[in-house]
């Protein structure tokens, strides 16, 4: 038996067949020797589940039992083949000795035994089973009833780098119904990811039901029309474009990402990009600055200078928002709630008696100090009720409440600073890891925004940033990809900036990577090969490898390319 580390596997060999590719790689794979027999999954194949991995049993059956159209009955209907043999069986076992998001995947000729730390850690190991199958047991239904599964003998021995390893969806610029994205949670799941960051409100649109404030639904949740395209573009779509998830689907989302062990963290973003609010609630804004009433939910891109007004009635409105919030969001799935902080532009606040009142009544020392005031009410607000707050790294601004944690999109310093002060942070620099970006730098590419982010380029992404601490490295807790919708006006476009980006990530959360220098991009390249079938089997538009599809091209509509290296800041 031979081994190979997962920093950069070869396509390993089990009785002459090539195993698949697995991604994100494990950390340790080994194989048996040429001839040895691999396992057959078939009708006689049961599912042995052990106390505490009854759900991960259910999930197994409906998956890999849709795909191939086996029964994968449960061990206690009948554990013994035809011929009086023990039957061929799927064991799902639980040990404490592992990590809990770590798993053990041992296959012979007669069973599939896999081990995790947590129900978590065994859910993940499934995912890898579901790949060893190949890209069939990805689908709904089976190709071709009758036809043989078969498991080369393998050994995979695995736990993740980080613990986050995320998502960011907004939902807020184009609305994506939710049956999207529950989709996007199977996405992660076959990913191992297990951070959904739901981007829920902004200027452009409000998406989550508020039932003692019923015009965020009613009318903030609308806008009259869209821009098409960057903000500089002279084109507009004139349909009306809106929607929201009632509270009941959000109950739904949350229940769905739990079942595949995945955090949702809500987002509800204060005291900036809060316009569709105040469209909606005009008493919200800056009313001594401006008439708040003529105020519409925004139809551009950009920033917007209309900001949450620092009054005693807007941290009520706002607490009775996050009080339902965490009724729909519990503690188990939603330890963090994200308020945003980012981009709140405070000539409102310089303009505003009111404002410049409240700066002096709390001795505070500029508009930067008044925006930390409004998160840490809210820090010690979550805090009391036992979660954590979280927000993008302008929160630094001001001085940050103990206990906070960071999303560090402008660069990596925000992160650093945060870090080395003891706060936890979430690597997501805009350069590296914003998914909106362009793919390449061909004429093609759809609405054109930012660096060029190739997968490459992602792969080789370190979210730790070198000179950092020991102490303040453990402070690191992973890292997400951010996807913001301004050009993604549906479920295709977003797959198109997603994917295959998403799978790079993945492993660079998940797989202990060499430095990025050192990665060997080309055996992942050739690992893709057989993912990409995975992502036609998930049914998901990525980008060929080659170039945009006619049909993803956007020939005409403006974007904003950025050209040259992005900076390391």
């Amino acid at each position: 038996m031979t081994s190979k580390n997962a920093e950069g596997p070869d396509a390993p060999t089990s009785g002459g067949e090539a195993v698949p590719g697995l991604v994100p790689a494990p950390r340790g794979l080994t194989w048996g020797p040429p001839g040895q027999e691999p396992f057959r999954l078939g009708e006689a194949t049961v599912i042995s589940a052990a106390p505490g991995t009854e759900g991960v049993a259910r999930r197994l059956r409906a998956t890999v039992g849709a795909a191939t159209g086996l029964p994968l009955a449960d061990a206690t209907e009948g554990t013994e083949a035809a011929d009086g043999t023990a039957a061929p069986r799927v064991e799902l076992a639980l040990d404490a000795a592992l990590a809990p998001e770590a798993y053990r995947l041992a296959v012979d000729a007669g069973a599939v035994r896999i081990t995790g730390g947590s129900a978590a850690g065994l859910f993940w190991g499934t995912q890898t089973f579901r790949q060893l199958l190949g890209p069939g047991a990805f689908r709904r239904a089976p190709l071709a009833p009758g036809r043989t599964w078969d498991v080369p003998a393998v050994v995979v021995e695995d736990e993740p780098r980080f613990s986050w390893r995320g998502l960011m969806l907004d939902v807020s610029r184009h609305f994506l119904p939710k049956d999207d994205v529950l989709r996007y949670l199977d996405l992660l799941a076959a990913h191992k990811l297990n951070v959904f960051h739901f981007h829920l409100t902004d200027d452009q649109g409000w998406r989550i039901e508020i039932k003692r404030h019923p015009r965020l639904t009613e009318a903030a949740s609308w806008r009259s029309r869209t821009k098409y395209g960057h903000r500089a573009s002279e084109l507009w779509d004139e349909t009306p474009h809106g929607g929201h998830y009632t509270q009941d689907d959000i109950r739904e989302i949350v229940a769905y990402a739990a079942e595949r062990h995945i955090r949702v963290v809500p987002e509800i973003d204060i005291p900036g990009h809060a316009q569709a609010a105040i469209s909606a609630y005009p008493e919200l804004g800056n009313t001594d600055v401006i008439d708040t009433t003529a105020l519409s939910v925004w139809d551009n891109w950009g920033i917007s200078p209309n900001v949450l007004a620092p009054t005693d009635n807007t941290l009520r409105f706002y607490e009775g928002v996050f009080e339902e919030l965490l009724e729909l969001f519990p503690a188990e799935t939603s330890p963090f709630i994200h308020v945003g902080g980012d981009e709140c532009l405070k000539d409102q606040w310089k303009e505003s008696p009111a404002a410049q009142a409240r700066i002096a009544e709390l001795g505070l020392k500029d508009e930067d100090e008044l925006q930390s005031w409004f998160i840490r009410h809210f820090d010690t607000w979550l805090t009391a009720r036992g979660r954590r707050l979280i927000g993008w790294d302008e929160i630094l601004e001001g001085g940050l409440p103990e206990g906070a944690a960071v999303s560090s999109w402008r660069g990596y310093a925000g992160g650093i600073a945060a870090a080395e002060a003891g706060h936890d942070v979430v690597m997501c620099p805009e350069q590296q890891v914003y998914l909106d970006h362009r793919q390449d730098g061909g004429p093609d590419e759809p609405m054109p925004i930012g660096y060029v982010r190739t997968l490459e380029d992602v792969y080789r992404f370190e979210p730790v940033p070198p000179g950092l601490s020991e102490e303040a490295a453990g402070h690191i807790l992973g890292t997400q990809g951010n996807v913001w919708t301004e050009v993604m006006q549906n479920r295709s476009r977003v797959d198109y900036q997603v994917f295959p980006r998403l799978a790079a990530l993945a492993e660079v959360a998940w797989t202990p990577l060499p430095a990025p220098a050192d990665r060997d991009f080309g055996a992942f390249e050739e690992r893709m090969t057989d993912h990409y079938a995975r992502l036609d089997a998930l049914g998901v538009d990525y980008r060929p490898p080659g170039g945009p599809l006619p049909r993803q091209q956007r020939p005409g509509v403006l974007g904003r390319p950025i050209e040259g290296a992005p900076p390391v800041v």
